[in-house]
């Protein structure tokens, strides 16, 4: 019963795609558990660069059963066209399957997305927009319409006159705005719902039965650890939970099913959106790391906050998953840095903490605690071999693996497939 999870151990943007796409070639099955389109996952084949945000990573590899899982939320339109987009790269998407109890994201999820971050001002949280938090929302609130709905049209439309009629009326009476149409709602999404239907079905039963049978599953969650909504940097976190445990109530699993945690670490840390950021650089490293690495937002384009990398994040992420081993990732944009730091601990008031703090207030005030080590300052992109990399890299990468209490099974040095030095056979 072969089972993996790859999960990011920082606040996303880690490159769990590439890692996801490697480990999918030997895969006969990839879940996505969690998440929507606030999230991205790039993956360059060939020379071509793949954006995907609510399509598993295995839906690049023919003969691959790829599974969207009961905790994602989708936008209709949104995953229609990513199907769209691969079908015009000559990539099949009749593998693809989605869980009938997936919630949908609604018009109106993306418009009091909007309107809630407005309201907020500087406190807003600096979500993407897309409607996935007030999704999540209403799936705790009971009031979500799932897949299953929409695939009636009776039920679908008593569901979302229900939901409408409250919806129009925080609309217009706290916001001021036009109450959307119950009709064209219906209309579009009816739409959707006959060209999604032969993807839907009780993934958890099919997933479950492709694990007895012994298959390869590969697990994929959107952002990371600092993310999580229950144990992340709240409020700055999204609606649900990137973590390990979540795989299996993400996908209609047992706990017991899962075999193999990989936690992805950028070789520095970025951020996007708010909140505290203890190893952020605001100077021209900083601007330097961004710049190499081209470090935009996947679905948003926004400029993430750069910073080194930071073990107590990184400890935290070990104990909150559970890891197994680590997989580096864009090693090399450090590659021309004379000298590269680690965050090993914070000081605070005098004393020096090794875990993370719960409290933001605190996570503000404390200051780096850094241990400086010398750059190689050579390229590293066409090393195929741990020995291959230059001294003071493997220095760096043990010290990783020493500060975090977690052994290295992946090392990559580029975006592309061949990039990737496996330390440890997964599957």
């Amino acid at each position: 019963m072969p089972t993996i999870v790859v999960i990011g151990t920082q606040w996303g943007d880690e490159g769990k795609g590439k890692i996801v796409d490697h480990l999918a070639e030997k895969a006969d099955v990839v879940v996505r558990y969690q998440g929507g389109n606030n999230a991205g996952h790039t993956v360059v084949v060939a020379n071509t660069v793949h954006k995907l945000h609510l399509l598993p990573s295995g839906i690049l590899y023919p003969g691959c059963l790829c599974l969207i899982g009961n905790d994602v939320v989708i936008d209709p339109a949104v995953l229609l066209q990513e199907i769209q987009t691969m079908r015009e790269r000559g990539i099949d998407s009749s593998n693809l399957r989605i869980s009938n109890r997936a919630h949908l994201i609604m018009p109106y999820h993306r418009l009091f997305d909007r309107l809630e971050e407005t309201r907020k001002g500087e406190h807003k949280v600096g979500t993407t927009g897309r409607g996935i938090g007030p999704c999540y929302q209403d799936k705790a609130a009971r009031t979500g319409i799932r897949m299953v709905s929409l695939l009636d049209p009776d039920t679908f439309a008593e569901e979302l006159r229900q939901t409408l009629e409250y919806k129009n009326a925080i609309l217009t009476a706290v916001f001021g705005e036009k109450p959307l149409s119950f009709t064209e709602i219906y209309q579009e999404y009816l739409g959707y719902a006959e060209k999604l239907r032969p993807y839907v079905l009780d993934t958890g039963y099919l997933l479950n039965e492709r694990i007895a049978a012994g298959q390869k599953v590969l697990f994929e969650g959107a952002q990371a650890t600092m993310l999580d909504l229950a144990h992340g940097t709240y409020p700055f976190v999204t609606s649900s939970n990137p973590t390990a445990a979540a795989a299996a109530v993400g996908s209609g699993i047992g706990p017991k099913c899962l075999d193999k945690i990989i936690g992805v670490v950028k070789a520095y840390t970025t951020r996007v959106g708010e909140g505290p950021f203890p190893t952020e650089l605001l100077n021209e490293t900083g601007d330097l790391i961004r710049e190499i690495g081209h470090e935009y937002g996947t679905t948003t384009g926004r400029p993430r906050r750069c910073g080194w990398l930071d073990a107590c994040v990184l400890r935290y992420a070990r104990q909150i998953n559970g890891l197994d081993c680590l997989a580096i990732t864009r090693l090399d944009i450090l590659d021309r840095l004379p000298e590269i730091k680690l965050c090993v601990a914070y000081r605070w008031q005098g004393r020096e903490l090794t875990e993370f703090p719960a409290s933001l207030k605190t996570l503000s005030e404390v200051e780096p605690v850094y241990e400086t080590m010398p750059g190689w300052q050579c390229d590293t992109t066409a090393a195929r071999s741990y020995a291959a990399l230059p001294p003071n890299c493997q220095r760096y990468l043990d010290k990783i693996a020493a500060v975090s209490a977690c052994r290295l099974g992946v090392v990559s040095v580029g975006p592309g497939r061949e990039q990737t030095i496996i330390l440890e056979d997964m599957f």
